[in-house]
């Protein structure tokens, strides 16, 4: 299913009845990261999954898309459906996206999930490396996007886990060029939203793979202490649908229970 945004179409998928829940996916990825969770969780919930801009069936808006841009295509579904509350789950940038969303729509959050991504903005050695990905998409893309989609595994979870490897990566190389780099750039402008999350008034949740390089988890496990943001740490790397998949299905089948 399609909503017209700003003259794009967004495209997402419904199913299920209850409480919705929002499934956000990450960068290179699309909807389909969740298709192993979707059955399970929508006998009791209604489960929204939403392609975010320049990835899967939703086109680009510009050669920017900030976390806010995103964030106001999402709310377009949420709106279009009349969808007052949602528990939302977010991976790595959709985690991002949910964090913009809630700082759009103060009401509309009661619970939200930052799975293997976090409430930070960039370091300067994350900025760096952002703008040299953007510049080498230019160049040789289809070698950045293999390299980039390696590095967020856990040492060995490329072989362990080699079929879904294979059909992740090869969704994340549909990704059109124009996708990658607007979402790099976008990424690289996001602020701090500590203050967002913590004033979520519902279930704040941060998963954590113990192998994931991506963020520094001393300065985020010091930054959550002493507050209601509650911590699940995965044996996994960044890629807890593929590499943690039994525990992810637990988490998400009981996050929207009271």
């Amino acid at each position: 299913m399609f909503v017209t945004h700003r003259n794009c179409k967004i495209h997402y998928t419904s199913i299920g009845e209850g409480p919705t829940i929002v499934l956000l996916h990450g960068f290179l990825e699309t909807l389909h990261m969740w298709d192993d969770f979707v059955e399970e969780l929508s006998e009791n919930n209604h489960v929204l999954c939403i392609d975010l801009l320049g990835h899967g069936k939703t086109n680009c808006l510009g050669y920017i898309h900030s976390m806010e841009t995103m964030a106001e295509a999402v709310y377009s579904v949420i709106d279009e459906l009349k969808i007052n509350d949602v528990s939302c789950i977010g991976h790595s940038m959709g985690g991002y996206v949910a964090l913009a969303l809630a700082e759009l729509k103060p009401n509309l959050i009661k619970n939200l999930c930052l799975m293997n991504s976090t409430f930070e903005a960039d370091d300067n050695e994350r900025l760096i490396l952002r703008a040299r990905a953007a510049q080498m998409a230019t160049e040789n893309y289809e070698a950045l996007v293999r390299m980039s989609f390696t590095n967020l595994f856990a040492p060995n979870s490329k072989e362990k886990f080699k079929d879904d490897f294979e059909k992740a990566l090869a969704i994340g190389l549909k990704t059109s060029q124009q996708g990658f780099i607007a979402a790099h750039k976008g990424m690289a402008i996001r602020p701090d939203r500590f203050e967002t999350f913590a004033n979520i008034t519902g279930k704040k949740v941060i998963i954590i793979g113990e192998k994931d390089t991506i963020y520094n988890q001393e300065l985020v496990l010091q930054k959550v202490k002493d507050t209601t943001i509650k911590i699940e740490l995965f044996s996994g790397g960044h890629m807890s649908y593929i590499e943690n998949k039994k525990e992810l299905s637990y988490f998400i089948n009981h996050f929207n229970e009271k």
